[in-house]
């Protein structure tokens, strides 16, 4: 079965960074969309950042460009997030997630078929 598993989530004051890390199984990971969402208590799951199947096209948040980064590497089933100048704002669980489509970049956490178990990352002022 598809699992994903998140790493890399911590604890960092505001200005820091941290790379998160999502590996998967079970899947031909290279044939797929890949997304970064986060949750906070009492707000929707809210879109992150998402690359295609190759990596060649990436979209964001309006609220992380210039800040994240994210990349892949097909070879290893890893997907990254890479977090500079952390906000406050920015403290939530990361989730990675799988959309079964290789170019669509799509931001409704709806159209995601797998997800991770999440990391918690906060962000102190």
């Amino acid at each position: 079965q598809v699992q994903l598993a998140e790493s890399g989530g911590g604890l960092v004051q505001a200005g820091g960074s941290l790379r998160l890390s999502c590996t998967a199984s079970g899947l031909t990971f290279g044939y797929y969309v890949m997304g970064w969402f986060r949750q906070t208590p009492g707000k929707e799951r809210e879109f992150v950042a998402a690359i295609t199947s190759s990596g060649i096209l990436t979209k964001y948040q309006e609220s992380v460009k210039g800040r994240f980064t994210v990349s892949r590497d097909n070879a290893k089933n890893t997907v990254f997030l890479q977090m500079n100048s952390l906000k406050p704002e920015d403290t939530a669980v990361y989730y990675c997630a799988v959309n079964e489509n290789r170019y669509v970049l799509r931001t409704d956490p709806t159209s995601y078929a797998y997800w991770g178990q999440g990391t918690q990352v906060t962000v102190s002022s």
